[in-house]
């Protein structure tokens, strides 16, 4: 069955279901295609614990991170009308930004700056080696500044054009271009998306990415068809099991937001999000329509990365969705560079993201797959599950 061993398919079976018979997850979503086809399908669990519901294919998920592949996406699309290069300085569409200073040491009223050697450019957003962080998670002074002016946390209010000028006055974490440090990049590339078509980020992502795509309850809201399908978002407690962080009858999620967050703000179902991740193994095409050009695409899932490196070796120093070694970063998607020494069964070129409540999704186009997984539990680095589902899905593998 599409290249799969039937009974070899059930470990994964067994193996997410023993998450949730042990209140490690409130329910789980996993879905495998290959050749353009769904190959494995299971749904396990609750999506609300508290109201008894089970979690069905057409759950309502908070894709937090996996909103940055579509942003991503979208920004690229406006590459490809030429207007702008990847090696544009952003100071040039951000002229507040024009002065933004390095950090060198202290905190505080004690802390020293100096001006960046390298400008931060458009890639450097997409790569995440712009210097930008996230307040949420990151302990270094700069971080503390994002926490204090309420920067790159889970909960974001004000607008795009708000958050982009007070990071004029924040310096960056380190030279862009020398590191990799997961946070805010992509928000901007959002705030990009806006300034270059001249509509807000979510409409034009509705009407050039996920409208063409048919993903119809993919949005920065709970589209009103969808209300009563949202998920509950759980997070882990130290006693090994979780509590509600978000009931779906009181999420803000069922309103417009005022700030479209780019990198982290969407929320999708795994058939939407399947239909995403199949044009991208299709390279930009889905049914005939086409969102990117092959070329894009194919550049975009590229390791970006000086010199080839992994993200071990860019000397990174906050959280990230993927292991260090072995693992490259493209425009929008880590990228397996080695997968031995990723030390997980892989192939070369495969590209993925995940959100911070265990979302996950790969495209692998050796093996012609796409893997997505759905959950709602906070932090993603609870359980090994990603690194597990590879395994999984890979063994059951004999054509």
């Amino acid at each position: 069955m599409h290249g799969f061993s039937e009974p070899k398919l059930h470990y994964i079976t067994r193996h997410i279901e023993h998450y949730v018979d042990d209140g490690k997850l409130p329910g789980v979503l996993c879905l495998v295609a290959r050749h353009g086809e769904e190959a494995y399908f299971h749904a396990y669990g609750k999506r609300d614990v508290e109201r008894g519901a089970d979690i069905t294919r057409d759950t309502v998920f908070r894709i937090y991170s996996m909103t940055k592949p579509i942003t991503s996406v979208a920004l690229m699309q406006l590459y490809e009308q030429g207007r702008f290069q990847l090696d544009d300085p952003v100071d040039r569409y951000i002229p507040a930004w024009k002065n933004l200073e390095v950090y060198d040491s202290g905190e505080g009223d004690a802390m020293r700056t100096s001006p960046p050697a390298t400008p931060m450019t458009i890639k450097h957003l997409l790569t995440h080696t712009s210097g930008l962080t996230y307040g949420f998670m990151d302990e270094h002074p700069v971080g503390v500044m994002y926490r204090e002016r309420r920067i790159g946390g889970l909960s974001v209010s004000g607008t795009l054009e708000e958050m982009v000028d007070a990071l004029a006055d924040i310096p960056l974490r380190f030279v862009p271009g020398t590191r990799w440090n997961y946070g805010v990049s992509t928000d901007v590339c959002g705030y990009l998306v806006q300034l270059f078509s001249d509509r807000p980020l979510d409409d034009y992502v509705r009407e050039q990415v996920t409208g063409p795509l048919g993903m119809t309850e993919t949005d920065f809201r709970v589209v009103p068809e969808a209300h009563d399908r949202l998920a509950a978002c759980y997070e882990a407690t130290d006693g090994g099991d979780f509590r509600l962080r978000d009931a779906p009858e009181t999420s803000v999620l069922h309103e417009r937001p005022t700030f479209f967050a780019g990198g982290g703000g969407m929320v999708s179902t795994i058939i939407d999000y399947h239909r995403f991740a199949q044009m991208l193994l299709n390279r930009g095409e889905l049914e005939g329509v086409r969102v990117l050009g092959r070329k894009t695409l194919e550049y975009m899932t590229l390791n970006h990365m000086p010199g080839n490196v992994d993200l071990a070796a860019m000397g990174q120093p906050v959280f990230s969705e993927t292991p260090y070694e072995g693992i490259g970063f493209g425009l929008g998607f880590s990228v397996v560079i080695d997968p031995a020494a990723a030390n997980v069964l892989d192939s070369p070129g495969e590209y993925a993201w995940g959100g911070v409540a265990s979302t996950y999704f790969w495209v692998d186009p050796v093996e012609d797959l796409v893997a997505l997984f759905m959950t709602q539990l906070i932090p993603s680095s609870t359980y090994p599950i990603r690194r597990e589902l590879k395994t999984l899905v890979y063994q059951a593998l004999v054509d």
